[in-house]
């Protein structure tokens, strides 16, 4: 009902924002569509959305449980139906939205459908880097799994042939889009897993929808790839596709043509290789030649060699030169001696009585051959004898005299100790 009103008899906000407020939350829940293009988590049991109408500029706030969001695996840029009821906020007037149902839709509904799927095969291992098999580096034959006639057949084929002409491809062609194309694609990796060259498979396909690549996140082709034993590459859809089976393959290629250049070496690089190292081995065998030539060369020009005496004639060298050395030390030695013998000789003749009479002196003995040191132990009419360098003399004492010229009496004869 109208509520009545005049500028004479104003109606309180509050009454009106109460009576928007009721008439809002007659509208019930509805099911409305929408994309996300915003959520806030906040700590708590409630997050908040914001979600916008795909095909006008209409947009609104939207709250919603946390487990009610956590269950959808709804993420930004989805589209979502989403169960809602309308609420004013009469402190503000603000019109918002709860949420007691949501939904992926569309394309999102099957991207939380994919995303719920990657986790579980994530916590199961099926993604783990240790695990991945490694390519051989020349595969003896590779196999192919891809559709018949496809673009992606004729550029692996044409890229594999143009990098290496010589190599073997094992082709099966399947479904790639479908109901049955996982099926068929699960069929033709064991056939070509059990085949006793093939040492590679190659699952490819051009780019498509979502829907298009289903099959390869097929959750039963994942677990396939996991259990091959040997190494599969994956080649699906252009660089920004990204199905389940790359994460399980044990290598990703961002297209067909990636993964024919990932397979096999290029024959013009191998060939450039291998003339490097022809060349640098042949350096390297050069160098070591001129090596050995040249000691060979130094050898052959030792003396030893050239000259077989030239050994007895440098020792009988070394001999002569020895006992010259020999002779020089022992003439030296003898000379040292000698000079050494002359000096000692000289000392003694120079310290020797003989010597001191050469000079010119006497030595004066009494009767008894006794030598005379002092003139107190002559007496006046004693017979001396004074031995000379070259004979003696016999004296007779006249005047007996002191130092000072004194003549000496004495009135008896000094004893046999020379005391007065």
């Amino acid at each position: 009902m109208a509520i009545e009103s005049s500028p004479e008899a104003p109606q309180p906000l509050g009454r009106i924002v109460n009576a928007v407020r009721v008439w809002v939350e007659r509208c019930g829940q509805v099911w409305v569509e929408g994309q996300v293009i915003a959520i806030k988590r906040r700590p708590g049991m409630l997050h908040f959305m914001t979600v916008r109408d795909r095909y006008a500029e209409v947009s609104a706030s939207v709250s919603v449980p946390a487990e009610v969001l956590e269950a959808s695996g709804v993420t930004e840029g989805m589209t979502v139906t989403a169960l809602l009821s309308p609420r004013v906020f009469e402190k503000n007037s603000s019109l918002s939205f709860a949420c007691h149902d949501l939904r992926p839709s569309g394309e999102g509904r099957l991207l939380a459908q994919l995303e719920q799927r990657k986790h579980k095969l994530q916590a199961e291992g099926l993604f783990e880097r240790s695990l991945k098999k490694r390519l051989p580096l020349l595969p003896t034959a590779i196999g192919l799994i891809t559709g018949a006639g496809s673009a992606a057949e004729r550029d692996v084929v044409e890229n594999v042939r143009q990098r290496w002409p010589g190599a073997v491809l094992e082709i099966r062609h399947t479904l790639v889009q479908g109901p049955q194309a996982a099926e068929q694609v699960m069929g033709a990796l064991t056939e070509l897993d059990a085949h006793p060259r093939v040492q590679v498979i190659i699952i490819a396909r051009g780019g498509g929808s979502l829907e298009d690549l289903l099959p390869f996140s097929d959750e039963g082709l994942a677990r396939a790839v996991f259990a091959a034993t040997t190494p599969v590459i994956s080649a699906i859809g252009h660089e920004t596709d990204l199905p389940i089976l790359d994460l399980v393959a044990d290598l990703r290629a961002s297209t067909p043509t990636d993964a024919a250049k990932r397979v096999v070496p290029d024959v013009g690089e191998e060939y450039a290789l291998i003339g490097e190292a022809r060349a640098r081995l042949r350096r390297a065998v050069v160098t070591t030649i001129d090596r050995e030539q040249h000691g060979l060369t130094q050898l052959r020009n030792r003396p030893s060699l050239t000259d077989p005496l030239y050994a007895f004639a440098l020792r009988h060298r070394e001999i002569d030169d020895l006992r010259h050395r020999a002779g020089r030390a022992l003439q030296s030695r003898l000379e040292r001696e000698t000079t050494g013998v002359r000096h000692a000789l000289e000392r003694i003749r120079a310290m020797s009585p003989k010597q001191t009479l050469e000079r010119g002196y006497a030595i004066l003995l009494d009767g008894e051959g006794q030598a005379i040191s002092s003139v107190r132990r002559v007496d006046a009419g004693d017979g001396l004898h004074a031995r000379l360098a070259d004979g003696q003399l016999v004296l007779e004492v006249h005047e007996v005299t002191d130092a000072d010229g004194n003549s000496l009496e004495f009135e008896e004869a000094p004893d046999e100790f020379g005391e007065d």
